[in-house]
């Protein structure tokens, strides 16, 4: 299939600084998309859009910085704000920055475990907070990067933060179940996507070694494509749609996520 011209497209890419994410909007910008750089502060964000203009010849038009650390969800609250005035419309929401867990279990200053928050609540409570702009046209899409790791894992229900038994890949395997399941939600058209094992930060959760991260941009880049029909709730591992674990996207395990997500993300934020 040819690759569709994007400039038309808004689309915001979290964790845009490094790694897949950076060669997200890289790809996207290349196609004419408008590209929102998602960094944890405004010197990374700033540098990643600097450093697309240098090396990849990207028009600095075509890029807008934001940042917030999703280790603060008033962060995340204060960023969406700005993105809702500056892009009322947005096309594709892609939630694709994470962290690996840590070693020692350690909690954010919201309360929660810092992985799940990172790499899911903090996506759960910006793309809530970004659903007026990513509706406000037919068409608008969430991208989750989860990842094939999500089939060895179970959400803890009572135990979310894992506190009574800590494993560094059980948390990071969690975070992104959930951010599989929450590709079921409803609310706004989403998929999630494994990009395939690439030589990332996260590497060595998975292997010794890895594709090129502008290998497993492109199985995101694709989904962000109007062009390329998606179904909520599809799960694709790099170009191919799959099952995904079993029971993620059973509408009871989507609802009591939801539930789940909205206790830990503090109604305060979410009604913001």
């Amino acid at each position: 299939m040819p690759e569709s011209d994007l400039s038309s497209r808004t689309v915001l890419v979290t964790g845009a600084t490094s790694g897949i994410g950076y060669e997200t909007a890289r790809l996207l910008a290349e196609r004419g998309a408008t590209v929102l750089v998602h960094g944890r502060t405004a010197a990374e964000s700033g540098a990643a859009a600097d450093a697309l203009v240098a090396t990849a010849g990207i028009d600095a038009a075509r890029l807008c910085t934001f940042a917030a650390d999703f280790s603060r969800l008033e962060e995340v609250e204060t960023m969406a704000a700005r993105v809702v005035v500056e892009h009322p419309h947005l096309d594709v929401l892609v939630n694709n920055a994470a962290i690996a867990a840590p070693e020692r279990h350690t909690v954010t200053a919201d309360g929660n475990e810092l992985a799940f928050q990172v790499n899911f609540l903090a996506h759960y409570l910006l793309t809530n907070l970004l659903e007026r702009a990513l509706t406000s046209d037919p068409g608008g899409r969430v991208v989750n990067v989860s990842s094939s790791l999500h089939r060895t894992a179970s959400i803890q229900w009572s135990d979310p933060n894992r506190a009574r038994r800590y494993s560094r890949l059980a948390a990071y395997a969690q975070s992104q179940l959930a951010l599989t399941v929450f590709a079921a939600d409803p609310r706004v058209t989403a998929v999630s996507v494994h990009p395939g094992i690439c030589a990332t930060d996260l590497l060595p959760l998975y292997a010794h070694d890895g594709a090129t991260p502008a290998k497993g941009a492109a199985n995101i880049v694709r989904l962000c494509d109007p062009a390329v029909e998606i179904v909520n709730g599809a799960y694709y591992d790099r170009d191919q749609r799959v099952e995904p674990a079993p029971g993620a996207t059973e509408e009871r395990t989507v609802k009591r996520l939801t539930k789940l997500a909205d206790v830990l993300v503090h109604p305060e934020h979410l009604n913001a």
